[in-house]
């Protein structure tokens, strides 16, 4: 399978696209600087971090077109800590 690919775009935004058997799957997702603080890394590696814990939950094609990293954060009670682990493992 083909890998997930984060293009950043604006203001914390950054464009997704996650291959998927009927097709790519494309999501907006915002990682706000106080994310980025939060996890003390960059944008691109906390939406791929995100994504990835995403996806060992759900399908891509469940995955909602736009995705707010704090709304996630708000949702999942592991999931900073799910996060740091990721991003110390890269």
């Amino acid at each position: 399978m083909a890998e997930t690919q984060t293009e950043e775009l604006d203001d914390g935004r950054h464009l997704v696209e996650i291959p998927h058997e009927d097709g790519p799957v494309t999501i907006l997702v915002r990682a706000s600087p106080a994310v980025t603080d939060l996890f003390a890394a960059d944008g691109t590696r906390v939406v791929t971090a995100t994504v990835e814990y995403l996806l060992a939950r759900q399908r891509p094609d469940d995955l909602p077109p736009q995705l707010d990293i704090e709304d996630v954060l708000a949702a999942y009670d592991d999931f900073e800590g799910e996060i740091r682990r990721r991003l110390a493992d890269a």
